[in-house]
């Protein structure tokens, strides 16, 4: 059978590209099928296509690409079917409706599946002679569209063979609705594949949500909600990861509160299911979802949800105080209470976790793929007969017949062998030519292991030849240097099969400060290629402390992917650090507690906190500080000490420890956890004071490229509130 699915754009990040991903991956195991995308807007899909599955785009936007047909004329005018709400230059226009028109007029396809209302208008439209079974997908709920959207949807959907939903209470909805249409209309959640990643164990003080940051997820009710948390666990930390329009008013609710410390916005991560496992808990709390892809995705990764029990996806998803817990929409109380159920027991929670990972299960994109086949069957029964039963066995032949074929396999060896002693000798073959090795292509994945170390595995996929290395070398350097380049020994599966694996000890390999990067290196040929990285997981490193190398050292690694893609260490090793355990961002100061490690020497009276100038050594600050022990230490920094110290409209002065008049200066920031890039996201609000002779400026705490905390001081004309 082929099945043909229309998608708008493939190449998009979003739910649904995921959901009709997912399932058209699945039913190729199969099924020849395709994934038609309107749009291709970028050289390769972001969310992974399975390899079976054949991709084709009817209209190139990519911009500058040979094909692109962003100037087309067509592209520039509205649809002349499709509703306003779909008809723009983003959506649908006319150059759509003429491409979707030729393809739907020429698809030689069993089954076309269009996956949003557009789409469902079009497949009912256009091509009407054609045979094949039309199935629309509703991914959003009934109520969730613009009317108008909501009308032409409702207008298309008799005119269906099937129309599937994504819960069954929606189902039900639909119905409801349409009661003269006699399409087929059922239920066919989203498939979601289980992680690739270890699942969380539950130990790490997070929660953390996920989706587009717009108006109807509600995290600034979770801010809110957290809020009540935090009054109670300062010690738990929330992350929220997406993006959208909503950050700007999240970032100031989050600074009204005070809640820097505990609330980060993490932006857009893929793929997501990493940041999942870090989590000991998962929030949601939607108005409305009609299904809850994240709520699965949280699942697979060992972590309960607390999901508002909102129309329509959670409650159909979730098993109230088995593997999750459902609470009143729009009440953060009650979502604070949630949450704080799961923290307060960590057996309730972690046999939840457990629980969550067999619920998600069902969710199998596979097992999603037979409810779609059994929708086909019943509309369209010749198509896709049931299974039929094992055929009956074979009669068994007459003895003599038997005999025979015995007699027969005996006797053909001796035959050969005869025939082959009166063939003349041939000549001695030349020796072959050894094939060419192919590209070098090396695509990793890489788990912070339990001491903080590093364990790559190599799919042996892009790295054939027999004398194979692996090595990290030290960025911005040649690799030839003492200290530069390490090499990784590979551990090759004992049934050669599986992928080669290598571990990097933290403790034992003094890697100096830096980003390093990883390479495939061989010897046959002497290529040398980056290592792609598909997946990294650095969930240990939460609850991991600082360590000490052989040296001595101070040291932390975090491992991450690049934006080009490429797997890279980011290293830190000091003789001594000092570990920011809180900030708290005042009216007109700054107040820190820090715990210092490494070879400083032990706090006294005399210990200062040092505001290093950006120009001139001359110009640093001296700041008392409180010793709470002889590693520990509170210190308040009063903006105003800097005013008269003001060298730029923008200065950016750096602190640091000096824990006795003789001895150098100890960084101060934060190296623990799992960040390559705190300015990101440890975010904390700006103060605005008034300069004797410059006016208005602002202060904020911002950390440097280091990981190191700074003091970001700017004309208000030039700063960012």
């Amino acid at each position: 059978m082929k099945i043909a699915f229309l998608i708008h754009n493939a190449y998009g990040i979003g739910g649904t590209i995921r959901a009709t991903g997912n399932l058209a991956s699945a039913l190729a195991a199969r099924h020849d099928v395709e994934l038609v995308s309107v749009y291709r807007s970028a050289d390769a899909p972001k969310l992974p296509v399975g390899r079976r599955v054949r991709l084709t785009s009817l209209i190139d936007i990519r911009k500058d690409a040979p094909g692109s047909e962003t100037d087309n004329e067509l592209q520039q005018q509205p649809s002349a079917l499709l509703p306003a709400r779909e008809r723009d230059v983003k959506a649908f226009t006319r150059l759509a409706d003429l491409r979707v028109a030729q393809y739907l007029e020429a698809t030689d396809a069993d089954v076309v599946v269009a996956t949003r209302p557009g789409l469902l208008v079009y497949l009912t439209r256009l091509a009407t002679e054609r045979t094949y079974v039309r199935i629309g997908q509703e991914h959003l709920i009934h109520g969730g569209h613009h009317p108008e959207v909501r009308a032409a949807q409702d207008a298309a959907i008799p005119l269906l063979d099937a129309l599937t939903t994504v819960s069954e209470a929606d189902a039900a909805t639909h119905r409801a609705m349409l009661p003269e249409a006699r399409t087929h209309i059922a239920a066919l959640p989203n498939g979601v594949s289980a992680a690739a990643v270890e699942p969380s164990e539950g130990s790490a003080k997070l929660v953390v949500a996920a989706g587009r940051l717009i108006p109807v997820k509600r995290y600034g009710l979770l801010v809110d909600a957290f809020a009540k948390v935090v009054a109670e666990r300062p010690d738990w930390r929330l992350r929220i990861y997406g993006r959208g329009p909503e950050r700007t008013a999240l970032r100031e609710r989050i600074d009204e509160l005070g809640l820097g410390e505990n609330i980060a916005l993490m932006g857009p991560h893929s793929p997501i299911e990493t940041e999942w496992a870090k989590g000991s808990i998962a929030a949601v709390t939607s108005d409305f979802e009609s299904f809850g892809m994240t709520i699965v995705e949280a699942m697979h990764c060992g972590v309960p949800v607390v999901a508002t029990d909102c129309p329509q996806g959670p409650r159909e998803i979730i098993e109230d105080g088995v593997d999750g817990l459902l609470v009143r929409p729009g009440d953060a109380g009650a979502i604070a209470e949630g949450l704080l159920k799961l923290i307060d027991d960590e057996e309730l929670r972690r046999n939840m976790g457990r629980a969550a990972r067999a619920s998600a299960r069902r969710y199998a994109p596979a097992q999603i793929a037979e409810r779609f086949e059994q929708i086909v069957r019943e509309v369209r029964p010749e198509l896709l007969p049931e299974p039929a039963g094992k055929a009956a066995a074979p009669a068994p032949a007459p003895a003599s017949a038997a005999l025979r074929r015995t007699a027969a396999r005996l006797v053909r060896p001796l035959r050969r062998k005869a025939a082959e002693a009166l063939r003349p000798a041939r000549p001695a073959a030349a020796p072959e030519e050894p094939a060419p090795l192919k590209p070098l292509r090396p695509r990793a994945s890489a788990r912070a292991t339990a001491d903080g170390g590093l364990a790559v595995r190599l799919p042996r996929a892009g790295v054939t030849g027999e004398q194979l290395t692996l090595t990290a070398r030290l960025r911005g350097t040649d690799g030839t240097g003492e200290g530069e380049r390490i090499e990784l020994p590979l551990t090759r599966p004992a049934t050669g099969k599986g992928p080669l694996t290598a571990v990097l000890d933290r403790a034992g390999t003094p890697l100096a400060e830096g980003r390093w990067d990883f390479f495939a290196e061989r010897a046959d040929d002497g290529k040398r290629a980056r290592v792609a990285a598909d997946l990294v997981e650095q969930a240990r490193l939460l609850t991991l402390p600082l360590g000490l190398d052989a040296g001595g050292h101070v040291t932390a690694w975090v491992p991450y992917v690049t934006a080009a893609g490429s797997l890279t260490l980011r290293t830190w090793r000091r003789p001594a650090h000092a570990e920011l355990d809180a900030i708290t961002v005042g009216e007109a100061s700054l107040t820190m507690t820090a715990t210092v490690h490494g070879t400083a020497a032990p706090l006294t009276p005399a210990s200062r906190l040092v505001l290093v100038s950006p120009e001139d050594s001359a110009y640093d600050v001296d700041v008392p500080l409180t010793a709470l022990g002889p590693r520990q230490l509170r210190c308040t920094v009063p903006y105003d000490l800097l005013f008269a110290r003001r060298g730029t409209a923008h200065d950016v002065w750096r602190l640091a420890l000096r824990p006795a008049p003789a001895e150098p200066h100890v960084p101060l920031g934060r190296l623990t956890g799992d960040s390559v890039d705190r300015k990101r996201t440890d975010v904390h609000p700006a103060r605005a004071l008034g300069h004797p002779v410059r006016g208005t400026v602002a202060v904020r705490p911002v950390f440097d490229p280091e990981n190191d905390l700074t003091l970001d001081v700017n004309d208000v004309t030039q700063a960012t509130m």
